[in-house]
């Protein structure tokens, strides 16, 4: 359980070199984007703050570097058995100071680091084959695999390069993932970060309609904290260079360059598939900060040609990053819980809740998000309680603003001690439901347009009803979701295969997503395919 002291930043972060996705289900947008007094429930918070294993890359310490005139080079590269520590590398440079200090936020924004050797190895051979046909070949990389669902990579100055584990599951072949990185180090060696921190913005980034319902201090206190790592988002323009400088490594480095332009379309699909509509508001478009789509993916297939026709240039890695990622953990992690259906659970707290029906859980790293017909939004996260504090206390203590002292009560929750309480603020009214489990304190905040008290009373009394204790057989039940790579077989079809799935009850529109197969795509015997079940 994270304590209330911590300061946590939110996935919001540092700007994606290829697009932030922000893409949302509809409902409060400033409820599910904000954080208030307390912070993400997760149980091993200190284990995922271990320092990631060197895949430092220097073009010194590289092997196997073969002529990038040479259209035959397959990537086959991998780290020395002695390579140079980050330490030594960066002492001096301020650059990567300036990366080093963020990075721990960075961390405990997305999760902490995510640990498999295979799928490490896997990107340090990508980022070598790059960083030896990079613009600048000194200099180091720090790669770090983020422990989150989230489709997003981004650069801090000084060589501190990110990926999420969500992008490995949605790239298909290696030269997907190098055209992620090879932008990232574009950002680097053009030091595009370093001029970004010049016009990084002092704003406000607690969301209003939280800030109107928490005390000032409080609010302020967390944007204070949030703002120390907020970005100033990549210029149109250094995003367009970063594009030009990457494809040009792509290519250099024997990979596939038509990969960026690719990939660019798989995460618009993405996108399309997240908001489940692609006439949503573009505005919640992970793209919408940087140039349009269809310019982005015409101008890299224009730097792709430079190198030859598309499918007879560079190589795809497909075959090895396939083996690199089968087991490659998805979606939600255990130490942040499960979204099934309906239904939170966490294995290591030992509790579930469920949502009303058309209602989507968002698991983010600061809150579990819930949101639903006629804009209501419901937030749930938890505080260490080692004081045993009175609820009723605790619910008007002063965290809440707005609270209507006439509505605060005790109440008993499937055994559990609770208090609930009403609160107004603006637009909206929220019923705050506080329950202990042992050390904890859960913690409800539900929101609806003001005035629709039917509404506010059936989603609160839900929640309530619904929250308590996973029983032995629940929790031993519970195994995470991850990639898995099988080989088609005589008899199978799409259709079949996507009835695989777990997870997700759009099965068919997930599974050609992960495999980028488009309308009308079939599978035959032999080829390989990414299926997501335990």
């Amino acid at each position: 359980m994270t304590k209330p002291g911590d300061d946590r930043p939110s996935h919001d972060q540092p700007s994606s070199v290829f697009g932030r996705h922000g893409s949302e289900m509809s409902g409060i947008q400033a409820l599910k984007q904000s954080e208030y007094a307390g912070r993400r429930i997760s149980v091993t918070v200190a284990a995922l703050m271990r320092r990631f294993a060197p895949v430092l890359i220097a073009a010194t310490v590289l092997n196997g570097c073969q002529s990038v005139l040479d259209q035959s080079y397959q990537p086959n590269v991998s780290p020395s058995s002695s390579p140079q520590i980050v330490s030594e590398v960066q002492k001096n440079d301020p650059r990567a100071q300036m990366g080093a200090r963020e990075h721990p936020r960075i961390l405990a924004s997305y999760g902490g680091e995510y640990k498999d050797a295979r799928t490490e190895r896997l990107v340090a051979r990508i980022a070598g084959a790059l960083t030896s046909v990079s613009e600048n070949p000194q200099q180091s990389y720090r790669i770090t695999i983020l422990n989150s669902p989230s489709i997003n990579a981004f650069a801090l100055p000084g060589g501190y390069l990110y990926v999420t584990r969500g992008l490995l599951a949605l790239a298909n072949d290696a030269s997907e993932v190098a055209a992620v990185l090879s932008h990232e180090m574009a950002h680097v060696t053009a030091n595009h970060g370093i001029e970004r921190q010049k016009r990084e913005e002092a704003e406000v980034i607690a969301s209003r309609v939280v800030s109107e319902v928490l005390s000032s201090d409080l609010a302020g206190k967390q944007a204070l904290a949030r703002g120390k790592l907020r970005l100033a988002a990549f210029s149109r323009q250094q995003e367009l260079q970063a594009d030009e400088i990457g494809i040009r490594t792509l290519g250099q480095a024997g990979y596939d360059p038509y990969a960026a332009a690719r990939f660019l379309n798989a995460m618009e699909d993405y996108s399309h598939f997240m908001t489940a509509n692609s006439d949503a508001d573009q505005s919640l478009d992970f793209l919408s900060s940087h140039p349009s789509t269809p310019q982005r993916i015409d101008l890299a297939k224009t730097h792709a040609r430079e190198f030859g026709e598309e499918g007879k240039v560079g190589d795809t890695g497909r075959d090895y990053y396939l083996n690199g990622i089968d087991g490659l953990l998805y979606g939600d992690s255990p130490e942040e819980g499960y979204v099934r259906g309906q239904t939170f659970l966490h294995g290591g707290l030992g509790i579930r809740f469920e949502v009303p029906p058309d209602f989507h859980i968002d698991n983010k790293v600061e809150a579990v998000m819930a949101t639903g017909p006629g804009d209501i939004a419901v937030r749930f996260d938890g505080v260490a309680d080692s004081q045993n504090q009175n609820l009723t206390n605790y619910i008007s203590s002063g965290w809440v603003t707005g609270l209507d002292p006439s509505t605060i009560r005790p109440i008993t929750v499937n055994g559990m001690e609770a208090a609930t309480a009403r609160a107004s603020a603006d637009r909206w009214d929220f019923d705050v439901t506080v329950i202990r489990d042992r050390s904890q304190i859960f913690r409800f905040l539900t929101a609806v347009p003001k005035g629709n008290t039917a509404a506010l009373q059936q989603t609160a009394d839900v929640l309530r009803s619904s929250f308590r204790h996973m029983t032995p057989e629940e929790a031993s039940s519970l195994k995470p979701l991850r990639v898995r790579v099988v080989t088609v077989k005589a008899g199978d079809n799409i259709t079949t295969l996507a009835a695989r799935m777990m997870g997700t009850d759009r099965k068919l529109d997930l599974f050609k997503l992960i495999n980028a197969l488009p309308s009308g795509a079939n599978v035959a015997p032999g080829d390989r395919v990414k299926i997501i079940s335990e």
